[in-house]
Formats: C-alpha cells, sequence, structure tokens
C-alpha cells in the first residue's frame, strides 16, 4: 500500500511539473481568482483554484473510498 501511495505522489509530482511548464513556469491564475499588483507587491487570493482543487480531491477520496469496499 506504501509504495502504491508513493508512486501515485510521483505520478502527481510529474502531472503538476508538466502543467507547470505549459503554462510558462508560473502556474497560471484560473479566471475568477483575484490578483493585487501594486508597486512592489503583488497579492494573490486563489479562489477558483481552490475549488477546483478541492473538487478534484474529493473526486479521487469517492474513488479510492468506492474502491475499498
Amino acid at each position: 500500500m506504501i509504495v502504491v501511495f508513493g508512486i501515485g505522489i510521483v505520478v502527481f509530482g510529474l502531472i503538476v511539473l508538466a502543467l507547470s511548464h505549459l503554462s510558462g513556469g508560473r502556474g497560471a491564475p484560473l479566471p475568477g481568482d483575484i490578483v493585487i499588483r501594486r508597486h512592489n507587491t503583488t497579492i494573490y487570493f486563489p479562489i477558483i483554484s481552490s475549488i477546483v482543487v478541492s473538487i478534484i480531491l474529493t473526486i479521487i477520496m469517492w474513488i479510492i473510498g468506492y474502491m475499498r469496499r
């Protein structure tokens, strides 16, 4: 079980790395994320990104729970 979990983490890391390279090296904010740029300060509120990550993690946990039955 630990090996499968480790492989899952590696695969997730590779996917994040590939998506990072596709967006130019920086995570591109989704529409709905709030970015405030003033002089030499940037404030970033990832509202929509948080919702998307929450939905993805909920689906993954649901699938894992379904497979354990």
